[in-house]
């Protein structure tokens, strides 16, 4: 049997094929009216509607996509400043969440993030019943 293929997506702040689930979801939404203004915001969940565009979870990235303008690009419109600072105010409270939550549960994981559980072998060992079973 083949192994899942991960998807991958392309960070518009550092250019780098990451797969899909390190990445945060950009989106634009469907707009009901021409007039309004496109609503931008960020999806962590990675199920609204609408057209995407990936970064990764680092303020920094954002930033870079923000100074090229990658993000306007990606969606054919402005992005006003306001959004950028939202998202980039979501972007570093997503990582202290992330930090914090590291930080609580320090057990060793493996490569998708499981529990690794040691089991020790008992120092002594446990001492031998004794009787025939009938217990009477």
């Amino acid at each position: 049997m083949r192994p899942k293929k991960t998807p991958m997506r392309m960070c518009l702040g550092c250019n780098e094929m990451k797969p899909k689930k390190e990445l945060v979801r950009v989106v634009k939404a469907p707009q009901k009216e021409e007039a309004a203004p496109p609503e931008v915001s960020l999806d962590l969940t990675g199920k609204k509607p609408g057209r995407g565009a990936y970064l990764c979870r680092d303020a920094q990235c954002l930033r870079l996509a923000r100074k090229s303008r990658r993000l306007e690009r990606a969606f054919s419109c402005k992005i006003p400043e306001e959004v950028y600072d939202r998202m980039e105010e979501e972007i570093q409270r997503a990582q202290q969440a992330q930090e914090e939550a590291a930080q609580a549960a320090s057990v060793p994981r493996d490569e998708k993030g499981r529990p690794i559980i040691v089991i020790e072998e008992p120092e002594e060992a446990l001492p031998q019943r004794r009787g025939g079973g009938s217990g009477g």
